[in-house]
């Protein structure tokens, strides 16, 4: 599956030749806080499958103190990706243009999320991150 993706000014566009892996919406402060809503909708790509198509030297980013890092539009502010160790990790799910094709969105540290956010009903949800989850 081809899938691309782009900012909001469209100055930046990237493709992934391949599946997204391990889709999730975070509800942690820090997710909050990075992507401007009440969770991040992410989900992982592999290093090879990712390429940019234009605006690349437009980037800006931000990377934390244990190598995970986003990457945003330095013209109109959209959170685009995720990095680990300066490779692209996964996507912002409300960047690209296509609908993927995801199997359950999984919610992780629901226990953090906002007072005022109101999980839906039968969401696969985990009141921290998986047992399995090694991106944080």
């Amino acid at each position: 599956m081809s899938l691309t993706g782009e900012c909001f000014c469209g100055a930046i566009k990237y493709e992934i030749e391949g599946n997204l892996i391990d889709p999730m919406s975070c509800h942690c402060s820090r997710c909050r806080k990075a992507f401007s809503s009440q969770s991040s909708n992410y989900a992982r790509v592999q290093p090879g499958d990712f390429r940019w198509l234009a605006g690349e030297d437009l980037l800006t980013s931000y990377v934390g103190k244990h190598g995970f890092g986003l990457l945003f539009c330095g013209t109109c502010g959209s959170t685009l990706c995720g990095t680990f160790d300066d490779t692209v990790h996964g996507v912002s799910l409300g960047c690209l243009n296509e609908k993927p094709e995801l199997d359950d969105i999984h919610h992780i540290f629901v226990d953090s999320k906002a007072s005022w956010e109101v999980m839906p009903t039968g969401v696969t949800a985990f009141s921290e991150g998986r047992r399995d989850d090694d991106r944080r």
